[in-house]
């Protein structure tokens, strides 16, 4: 053992502190760094973007960490995680453990874990949610893996987690970590959709004159209280109206992955089908499907149409 990774084993050692190669330094990953770091651990974190990074490359963040290393991908998903999980292989030794935090599509899990075995080098994957809050407010975990590995990262996911008992769940096995965060951001969606369609009532009704203080009384004291609702009250603060917002949703692909599952298990999960479907219909300018609607009424029925 040289000296680096001699002095690396003696700062993981002491108390209940350990060191974290973690590559993705952006709105998520670097929070997370500076929440890791508040709790006492060393954070090695690598960027591409220099400014952020504390290392040139991954391999001088690998040279910095004493073995058994931790490293945590928290980079967009796809070719990109991929790219970095392949190159982490050629660099890292039997015994250490790599973990995907990004949100990964589940069945991308088992194989990787698979593809790592004959190195020796162990996988686990963590669904993290808690967004831009997380740094103060803790993130919820979501983890699959065998559970000697999970326990080897375990300080790391307590210095992630909310304090007390709630905000971690080891999930079950390779891939069950992102199909919990999956599910968790699809029920996500259908909740948005909900407070979403509520609100628009709300705006439409003639007897209520003020929505915001509407939203603002749910806060406490309601069986619809959720941080959600806190975050739609402060959007209000900030822009009464929404004024300075298109009503344009985008999706990142958990919502879909959760329908098709539904679709899979034959569980009929209305709501959350619906509510991907709303945020499809959002990027339409002008409906195919509805002028195609208009042109029926007007053929069957000679009912009005607007040009």
């Amino acid at each position: 053992m040289n000296n680096l990774h001699r002095a690396g084993k003696q700062r993981s050692s002491r108390g209940n502190t350990m060191q974290l190669g973690l590559i993705g330094l952006g709105r998520m990953g670097g929070n997370m760094r500076d929440r890791i770091r508040a709790a006492g651990h060393e954070v090695v974190g690598y960027d591409h973007h220099p400014e952020n990074s504390d290392v040139a490359n991954l391999a001088e963040m690998v040279s910095k960490l004493a073995a058994p290393r931790v490293v945590w991908t928290m980079v967009p998903a796809g070719k990109i995680t991929e790219d970095a999980i392949n190159e982490l292989a050629g660099l890292l030794e039997p015994g250490d453990v790599i973990i995907d935090g990004g949100n990964s599509k589940f069945t991308d899990d088992g194989p990787r874990a698979e593809r790592l075995k004959p190195k020796g080098i162990k996988y686990l994957d963590v669904g993290v949610s808690g967004g831009i809050w997380g740094k103060d407010n803790g993130y919820a975990l979501m983890v699959g893996g065998d559970a000697e590995d999970v326990a080897k990262a375990q300080p790391i996911f307590d210095a992630l987690k909310p304090a007390g008992e709630f905000g971690f769940a080891h999930a079950g096995t390779h891939g069950a970590g992102h199909y919990a965060k999956m599910i968790h951001n699809g029920i996500e969606y259908g909740m948005m959709q909900a407070y979403g369609e509520g609100y628009e009532i709300l705006i439409a009704s003639e007897l209520v004159h003020n929505v915001p203080a509407v939203i603002k009384s749910w806060r406490e004291g309601s069986v619809v209280k959720s941080w959600l609702l806190d975050l739609l009250d402060r959007a209000l603060d900030e822009d009464p109206t929404l004024s300075g917002l298109k009503g344009y949703v985008d999706d990142t692909g958990e919502g879909r992955w959760t329908v098709d599952e539904a679709i899979r298990l034959a569980v009929p999960a209305h709501v959350l089908a619906a509510s991907i479907f709303n945020r499809f219909e959002s990027r339409q300018d002008d409906s195919p499907a509805m002028k195609a609607v208009a042109a029926l009424r007007q053929q069957f029925g000679g009912h009005a149409v607007k040009r």
